[in-house]
């Protein structure tokens, strides 16, 4: 049974980093729109804000997440929206304060999570090193997309180890929101990390593969840049179509974003592409 603290202190680390990113906003930068159509910066921090009450919902009072997932189910092209709609109406500071309380309670709760309980989610259940693991992918995201409202640069770490795991996790996911049979086959996924380390995942031996940066990797899994736009190779007919629909993230498929640019990608100092167009959805969103 995995220990789920390695995890949950990344996850507090990549909040506490996005954190001093906006901590110090002044309020017309909280209405900056974000590559998430119709989503600013505090729509951004509402929603991570909201997503977590709602996973603390789901470890200390499952019936009452349960009544949030009718809820979505009633109203599953808005309840998203909704919930960013609500914590954005806010004053910063109180956004600030209720996001920074909701992550601490939700740390305090994981950590003291019997091992090997499961929690329900809109996906599949979850362990709390799972769970800590999809926070720290929608943090990681969403604070892209609010970097790319403020011009910032956001050089990755290597606690991108968890959103790629998490990304080749979910491969089956991916074929089965989309009505698709996943292939019986395991991939083989290496990627070179932030440090230089390479991250392997499947037998060694396998037909099919993906290769690349897994800065790369984790932005196509979180559908936040498109395939054309990076230095990502499938070999074989199966990793190829995978790398087409890849998402790390529960909920419909999402409709990814747009290419950049026609012959290739202009690529910025972080890995990612430059000059992007807004797109019409996010990851997780």
């Amino acid at each position: 049974m995995a220990d789920p603290t390695p995890v949950i202190d990344d996850l507090r680390a990549e909040s506490g980093e996005l954190d001093l990113l906006v901590a110090e906003l002044r309020p017309e930068q909280w209405e900056l729109p974000t590559p998430a159509a119709g989503w600013t910066v505090a729509h951004q921090i509402a929603h991570l804000s909201w997503t977590d009450r709602s996973a603390l919902l789901a470890v200390t009072d499952p019936d009452a997440f349960r009544a949030l997932v009718e809820k979505a189910l009633a109203a599953p092209g808005s309840f998203v929206d909704e919930g960013a709609e609500e914590g954005a109406a806010l004053p910063p500071a109180d956004l600030l304060a209720a996001w920074r309380a909701g992550r601490a309670a939700l740390r305090e709760a994981l950590l003291a999570a019997t091992p090997g309980a499961r929690f329900p989610w809109y996906g599949p259940p979850m362990s709390a090193a799972s769970m800590a693991t999809a926070r720290l992918m929608e943090t990681w995201a969403h604070g892209l997309d609010i970097a790319d409202a403020l011009g910032v640069v956001r050089p990755p770490t290597d606690r991108l180890r968890h959103v790629a795991r998490l990304g080749v996790r979910t491969r089956d996911f991916a074929y089965g929101v989309r009505g698709l049979t996943p292939p019986a086959e395991e991939f083989r996924v290496e990627l070179l990390a932030p440090s230089g380390e390479v991250w392997a995942y499947g037998p060694e031996g396998a037909a099919q593969r993906v290769t690349g940066p897994a800065l790369d990797f984790c932005l196509l899994v979180t559908q936040r840049a498109h395939r054309a736009d990076l230095a990502l190779t499938a070999t074989g007919p199966d990793a190829d179509r995978w790398l087409g629909i890849a998402q790390a993230f529960a909920g419909p498929p999402g409709t990814g974003r747009p290419r950049t640019a026609a012959d290739g990608p202009a690529r910025r100092a972080d890995g990612r592409a430059e000059e992007s167009d807004r797109p019409a959805q996010g990851a997780a969103r």
